[in-house]
C-alpha cells in the first residue's frame, strides 16, 4: 500500500499543472497520484497523459466528462489505494522538503502501529505575483508531532480553521464518512473539511509548511467578484454543511468538536451573509433572509446559536446602519487577512 494517495483534479489546467504535479512526483513510489481530466477542452488531457506514460508506476489518468472539482474529488477517492488521501489542486503545490518528512513521520507510524485518522500541516496563501506568502499554521491549537482526540485541542482563533489544504485524512475514514461532494459545485472543499471529522478519532498536528495555495488569478473562485457572481453555489454549499452533522448528538459525547463545526457553520454563513449584502439587491437581500429561515427550520438551536453567539451574527443586523456596519468589518478584515 502507498502511503498517501494524491488527487489532482484539473480543468483547462495546462498553464500550471506541471508545477503541481512535479512537486508529487519527488515521492516517487511511495505515492500514488490520480490526475483527473474533468472535460478539459486545452492540453489537460495530454500533459496528464504523458505523466502517466513517463510514470505508469506512480500516476494515472482519468478523463470525464465536466463535474467540476467535486466531481474529480470523488473520481480520485474512489480509485484509492493509498493509506492516506490528499486533495491539491492544480495550480496549487507543495514543498518538496516538508512533503519527505510528512511520508517520513507516516512511515515511522506504521513502523510503532499507530493509527491516525487526521494529520493536520500548515499551508501558505501564495500571492505569487506580489511575491507575498501568509502562513497559516496551528501551534496555537494542537502540540506539535503529539497523537491525540479532539478534546485534548485548544481553540482556534476567528482567522483559523481547518481546510482541505491543511489535511490528509486517512482513506478509510473519508469512506467511512460517506462524503460525497455535489457537482458543479464551487466551494466544496467545505463539505470535505467538515463532514468527515466526526469520523476521526484520532489527529496529529505536523508543524510543516507543506501546501501552498496560489492566489492571483482573477478567474479563482474566492476572488470576491467571482464569489459574487457564484453566491448561489456558496448558499448550496453553506446549506449542505449546515446539516451534514447531527450536532446535538455529537455534542453530548465530543463537545469541541460540535463546538468547532458550529463556529465553521457560522464563519460560512458570515460570507455567504456578506457577499449578499455586497451585491445589494433586493433579491440578494431576500435570497440572505431565505439561508437563515433555512437553518432556523431544521435546526431551530443552531439558529439561535448563530444569531446570538457567534460571528456570523453580526452580518445578520437590521437596517442600513447593521449593512454598513458589517461591511465595514469584513473590509477591515480581508485587509489585515488578505484571504482573496
Amino acid at each position: 500500500m502507498r502511503d498517501i494517495t494524491f488527487t489532482v483534479p484539473c480543468y483547462n489546467s495546462e498553464d500550471y499543472m506541471e508545477r503541481c504535479i512535479d512537486t508529487l512526483l519527488t515521492a516517487e513510489e511511495q505515492v500514488e497520484i490520480i490526475i483527473v481530466d474533468d472535460g478539459s477542452t486545452d492540453r489537460t488531457g495530454e500533459i496528464a497523459d504523458n505523466y502517466a506514460k513517463n510514470y505508469p508506476e506512480i500516476v494515472q489518468v482519468v478523463h470525464q466528462e465536466n463535474g467540476g472539482h467535486g466531481a474529480g474529488v470523488n473520481a480520485g477517492l474512489a480509485l484509492a489505494t493509498g493509506k492516506y488521501f490528499k486533495v491539491v489542486d492544480s495550480d496549487d503545490w507543495l514543498d518538496v522538503k516538508e512533503l519527505k518528512k510528512l511520508l517520513k513521520q507516516i512511515q515511522d507510524w506504521e513502523k510503532e502501529d499507530v493509527t491516525v485518522d487526521l494529520i493536520i500541516c500548515n499551508y501558505l496563501y501564495d500571492h505569487f505575483y506580489e511575491n507575498k506568502v501568509k502562513r497559516m499554521g496551528y501551534k496555537n491549537v494542537m502540540k506539535e508531532n503529539k497523537v491525540c482526540g479532539w478534546n485534548q485541542i485548544g481553540h482556534f482563533r476567528p482567522s483559523q480553521y481547518l481546510v482541505m489544504h491543511s489535511l490528509v485524512y486517512r482513506t478509510e475514514v473519508l469512506r467511512e464518512s460517506g462524503v460525497k461532494l455535489p457537482k458543479h459545485t464551487f466551494y466544496v472543499d467545505n463539505i470535505f473539511a467538515n463532514q468527515p471529522l466526526p469520523y476521526v478519532q484520532t489527529l496529529c498536528y505536523l508543524n510543516l509548511d507543506l501546501y501552498h495555495y496560489f492566489l492571483g488569478r482573477e478567474d479563482q473562485s474566492v476572488n470576491e467578484k467571482v464569489l459574487m457572481k457564484r453566491i448561489d453555489q456558496q448558499i448550496r454549499v453553506t446549506k449542505l454543511v449546515s446539516v451534514c452533522t447531527d450536532l446535538e448528538n455529537l455534542r453530548s459525547h465530543n463537545p469541541r468538536l460540535a463546538g468547532y463545526l458550529t463556529r465553521n457553520i457560522s464563519i460560512m454563513m458570515a460570507i455567504s451573509s456578506i457577499h449578499l449584502l455586497l451585491i445589494g439587491t433586493p433579491e440578494a437581500l431576500k435570497k440572505r433572509e431565505m439561508l437563515w429561515n433555512y437553518v432556523k427550520n431544521h435546526n431551530q438551536k443552531l439558529y439561535l446559536t448563530l444569531k446570538r453567539r457567534t460571528v456570523s451574527g453580526f452580518t445578520y443586523l437590521p437596517g442600513r446602519a447593521g449593512t454598513a456596519l458589517t461591511l465595514a468589518g469584513y473590509r477591515a478584515a480581508r485587509k489585515f487577512y488578505q484571504f482573496n
